[in-house]
């Protein structure tokens, strides 16, 4: 039985299981900022301080891949719909576009309009547009056709 306000009775348990670690990744040289999972449910992309974004396979025997280009913290990461795109900004101002490749050797878009760090990105439903939201107070909506 629970209380008013989904509250469990002191005897009762939450769940049946409680959550469990399946694994850690470690690669950045630097806190980690902002994670997203890519929809197919077998990669994650990771932010970090260090200026890089990882790509980090659930498949243990698989390498982790790391992409540079921000002059600055990565503060946030988003998968396109469809997981051909990545978006992330950055404390250098800029929003970058990235096709996730195994090689790791992608020169990115940038898109250039904030005047403050970009703080969050995120793809619309479809993956036609991206917005960004920015320490300078404002947010850009962008046409990507990802």
């Amino acid at each position: 039985m629970v209380r008013f306000g989904g509250v469990p009775m002191a005897n009762e348990s939450r769940h049946a299981e409680d959550p469990a670690l399946e694994r850690t990744f470690r690669g950045h040289r630097s806190g980690v900022t902002a994670c997203a999972f890519n929809p197919n449910m077998k990669q994650l992309v990771s932010a970090s301080s260090d200026n890089s974004l990882m790509i980090w396979n659930f498949k243990p025997s698989m390498r982790a891949y790391r992409f540079a280009g921000h002059a600055d913290s990565v503060l946030s990461v988003a998968y396109s719909p469809q997981g051909e795109c990545i978006a992330s900004g950055s404390k250098d101002r800029t929003v970058r576009l990235w096709q996730p490749s195994t090689v790791g050797l992608y020169t990115p878009k940038v898109l250039k309009a904030h005047s403050g760090a970009v703080r969050n990105v995120r793809f619309s439903a479809d993956g036609r547009n991206l917005v960004s939201a920015s320490q300078d107070k404002t947010l850009k909506l962008w046409h990507v056709n990802s």
